[in-house]
């Protein structure tokens, strides 16, 4: 989880292109919706389509500051004008601040379940608009309990700013959630949202995290368990004892961040082998396993990024082990060139790339049909816990005990003394220019973790990862530097 001025876990801002499916000859074409349709491409875009991330975090610093403190001082002042009044006794309109992750909305699942089921809250959510189809992969948040905040430039975002703060007061939101670590502009936000309960996380005798006093219930941020735990701390403040700080003293079992899997129909199960079969026209689904490699991330945080040789050398070995495998590189339409780099240095046909071809939904079904994805942490690790398919997530500058994969995963990390490198104490600004911890991670030592699930009899089941561990590497497992 970043703050406002960090970056966002996944593959950047969202734009509708276009990428077809083929033509298919069926006549079932029509109840699977495959019919030469058109679905829209998800693309990153670097620096042209938002702001830099220095920009946002000197405006976090120099204009969040005074304003957290200025709202502040209003709050406290308002709060003894409405002294006496009627207070809500249960949340009912509860609204979730989560902006700059894509794959946090994964890990806040948890917690809006919580909410809908245990509290029975309508749903609200406050998101980046580059970010939304992250959220829609949930389907948990109706379309017209969502707002979207535009962050491309600075006019935009103080628009969109004053937009939101009208409408949590049209929507009578009763609730917010504040879900960003430290961050003074979503602090500005909950704060001014004109709720009676403002939860997030304060820093008590933490130093440099500064945000004012607007919250409630101020929650103690605790980095040493996984994010989704201390989500749903937020949800259990709401329910904790008069008196009780700072919240939330209670235990957050590890069966309470289960992630409940998408429902994926058949007819998008058809459209994903489709898709397959642009690259690989003789697939068979009772054949051929397939096995996604990521080997992308947001450029915000380059240093996540396992080398793409060492991707090119994973997929050279599997297909060279295992006669069946299909391997595909994924990513977003403004990294398919250097996906289809990597086919073409590969020059195999069971190697080639999806990326660009489909819309970031598309995902979803496209796992469920595959075995195996390999990534960088970044979104598509998170994407992956709404399905059954084995991840395998490559840590560096991250851990795994903080944002670990909610599904049938295995996290793998070097563990260098060094890392992780980015917090929350740090605005997650690395001062790492080699990212030895990624750099010198085997792709051999990679394969193995890939072959305990290709050479796994069928049907094996994988123990669900309740608190996301890490396969701590000895020193056989790094290359030379």
């Amino acid at each position: 989880m970043r703050g406002f001025g960090s970056s966002p876990r996944g593959w950047g801002p969202l734009h509708r292109g276009w990428g077809a499916l083929p033509q298919l000859r069926s006549r079932s074409l029509r109840h699977y919706k495959l019919r030469a349709a058109a679905i829209p491409c998800w693309q990153y875009s670097s620096g042209a389509h938002f702001m830099r991330l220095n920009t946002m975090r000197t405006l976090d610093r120099w204009l969040g500051i005074p304003l957290c403190f200025l709202s502040s001082c209003l709050l406290r002042i308002f709060a003894l004008w409405r002294r006496g009044r009627a207070v809500v006794a249960s949340p009912r309109r509860v609204l979730f601040l989560e902006l700059s992750e894509m794959g946090s909305t994964v890990i806040a699942q948890p917690a809006m379940r919580q909410v809908r089921d245990n509290l029975h809250a309508e749903l609200y959510f406050a998101i980046f608009a580059r970010n939304v189809e992250s959220l829609r992969l949930l389907q948990m948040v109706p379309e017209n309990h969502l707002f979207l905040i535009r962050d491309d430039h600075f006019l935009a975002l103080a628009i969109d700013s004053v937009r939101f703060l009208l409408w949590t007061r049209r929507q009578r939101i009763d609730t917010v959630l504040d879900l960003e670590l430290f961050s003074r502009y979503s602090a500005l936000l909950c704060g001014l949202s004109g709720a009676q309960t403002r939860v997030g996380f304060h820093r008590f005798h933490a130093e440099g995290l500064y945000r004012g006093s607007m919250l409630t219930h101020p929650v103690s941020y605790n980095g040493h368990i996984h994010m989704a735990k201390n989500f749903l701390a937020m949800v259990y403040a709401l329910s904790a004892p008069a008196g009780e700080f700072p919240f939330a003293k209670t235990i957050v079992a590890d069966e309470a961040i289960r992630v409940t899997p998408a429902v994926i129909d058949d007819a998008d199960r058809l459209a994903a082998q489709a898709l397959v079969r642009q690259v690989f026209p003789h697939y068979r689904p009772s054949v051929h396993r397939i096995v996604l490699l990521n080997p992308n991330s947001s450029e915000m945080l380059p240093q996540r990024r396992w080398p793409s040789d060492h991707f090119l050398e994973l997929a050279k070995r599997m297909v060279a082990e295992w006669p069946d495998v299909l391997v595909a590189f994924t990513g977003s339409s403004a990294e398919r060139e250097d996906s289809l780099q990597l086919e073409r240095q590969a020059e195999h046909p069971r190697i080639r790339s999806l990326a660009g071809m489909h819309a970031l939904r598309m995902l979803l079904p496209l796992y469920a049909i595959s075995h195996v994805l390999v990534t960088n942490d970044s979104g598509p690790a998170h994407f992956s816990a709404l399905t059954s398919i084995r991840s395998i997530v490559l840590f560096g500058p991250e851990t795994p005990t903080l944002y670990g994969s909610l599904g049938n995963t295995e996290s793998l990390t070097l563990g260098l003394a060094c890392s992780p490198c980015v917090s929350a104490a740090n605005q997650k600004h690395s001062a790492c220019t080699d990212a030895v911890c990624m750099r010198t991670m085997s792709p051999w030592h990679v394969l193995a973790a890939v072959r305990r699930v290709l050479d796994a009899p069928s049907g094996t089941a994988f123990p669900f990862a309740a608190i996301p561990g890490a396969a701590t590497a000895q020193e056989e497992w790094m290359t030379l530097p």
